[in-house]
């Protein structure tokens, strides 16, 4: 892989702000003298973690909950902020015990990704549980999530489900079966 210098940066402005997000207009001059002002938005800059969590050796846990950008409930895996401090492994067993009620004693971590790196600053890492154990933390869900326990072998049916769609939760399942040689 080529290596690239990276635009310079001549000016930033935040142009707008949430508690969630904050959307930056950033002024940039290429190698080749063009400039150009793009907007992107950035997170918490903690990071995020999704598990891939296994009961058993044939059966996943996926969570449905509401998805706000949506309108309507999505089926996936556990997942949630890094908070303040938290390691990935660390978080990534807190978001366990908080959305299904179980931390695991096997986390394998599978990669790091992104999410629209053109527009957003945001990583996430990936991860799979496996023997997993009952323990159980108070949530920040407005509800509690639906736990779906799906069999490895039904992959097929999972990729047919319509409110299996989140790409990262995509990338996680596709990632995990060809860890596991499947």
């Amino acid at each position: 892989m080529a290596s690239r210098q990276v635009p310079k940066v001549l000016a930033r402005k935040v142009v707008a702000q949430s508690r969630l997000l904050k959307i930056e207009a950033v002024d940039l001059r290429f190698s080749n003298g063009e400039q150009r002002q793009f907007e992107r938005m950035q997170g918490s800059g903690r990071g995020a973690v999704m598990v891939v969590p296994f009961i058993d050796d044939e059966t996943m846990i996926l969570v449905r909950e509401y998805a706000a950008g949506l309108h309507e409930y999505q089926l996936g895996f556990p997942k949630g902020l890094i908070d303040p401090g938290e390691t990935p492994e660390q978080a990534a067993q807190r978001e366990l015990k908080e959305e299904i009620g179980y931390g695991c004693r096997s986390l394998q971590r599978l990669t790091e990704v992104t999410m629209a790196p053109q527009f957003f600053q945001a990583k996430m890492t990936l991860f799979v549980a496996e023997d997993l154990y009952s323990e159980a933390l108070p949530g920040d869900e407005p509800e509690p999530l639906e736990k779906v326990p799906w069999n490895i072998n039904e992959v097929e049916k999972l990729l047919a489900q319509p409110d299996f769609s989140e790409a990262r939760s995509l990338t996680a399942l596709l990632l995990m079966l060809r860890n596991k040689g499947r």
